[in-house]
């Protein structure tokens, strides 16, 4: 595949749907999984996007934690599977967990009780692209390294020879990867927001937003983890 044009380029940047830890303002929640509301969001978007997306996007890229992936597995189901037609599974990529040092914000561990989870809706996919220290919340992981995590993200994202990558994430590391820190960027849950790259060569791969691609009618504004242990609600707004 000849590799596009960083500036070419179209990252459908996707929040997870609602999670238990949003509802509840709760971060303790350990590797927070979707709400009953969180689940008819995502089958919402997989309505919207089943006709543009997901028969256009070439790559298919998640965070390892439950919220996201559920997500994907319930809003992505037709792109997931004709990439798997092609070569092409799902690729975890641990970098895009979630920026916090929160139980809602990190990966369940071990491996294995990560795959059998949510009654084992997830064994199917690929886990072999995961460190060894994904849920450790050190080095890269490290909270306080999320702006560089970011960037490396971004800079992945850039050199990867697709024109039209779909990615599932969580609220505060999307911010990082579009704004840097201190993001307020309003960003609903499940919710699609398009980007492409500044440029081809600049040291920090910025991006710039394109489009708007899908919200589902029952999206929700749930304060990510970082404004509820802040105690900052303006992710309602």
């Amino acid at each position: 595949m000849t590799r596009a044009s960083a500036t070419s380029k179209r990252i459908h940047l996707t929040r997870h749907a609602q999670a238990e830890h949003n509802v509840d303002s709760d971060y303790t929640i350990p590797d927070a999984p979707l709400t009953n509301l969180g689940r008819e969001q995502s089958k919402e978007l997989n309505q919207l996007s089943k006709n543009t997306i997901q028969k256009t996007a070439e790559l298919l890229v998640c965070s390892p934690l439950r919220r996201p992936m559920e997500t994907m597995l319930i809003g992505y189901p037709d792109l997931k599977a004709r990439l798997e037609s092609e070569g092409k599974p799902v690729i975890l990529l641990d970098t895009l967990q979630e920026v916090g040092p929160y139980p809602c914000d990190t990966p369940t561990y071990p491996l294995e009780k990560l795959k059998s989870s949510n009654g084992g809706i997830f064994s199917s996919l690929d886990f072999s692209t995961l460190s060894e220290e994904y849920a450790s919340k050190s080095g890269i992981y490290d909270p306080r390294r999320g702006p560089e995590r970011a960037r490396e993200v971004r800079r992945w994202l850039r050199e990867r020879p697709e024109k039209e990558i779909v990615v599932v994430a969580h609220g505060d590391i999307l911010r990082c990867i579009v704004d840097n820190e201190n993001s307020i960027r309003p960003w609903d849950n499940a919710e699609v927001k398009v980007f492409t790259f500044a440029s081809e060569t600049d040291e920090n791969a910025s991006m710039v937003e394109v489009d708007k691609a899908a919200e589902p009618e029952d999206a929700t504004a749930e304060p990510t983890s970082g404004e509820i242990a802040n105690g900052n609600d303006h992710g309602k707004a």
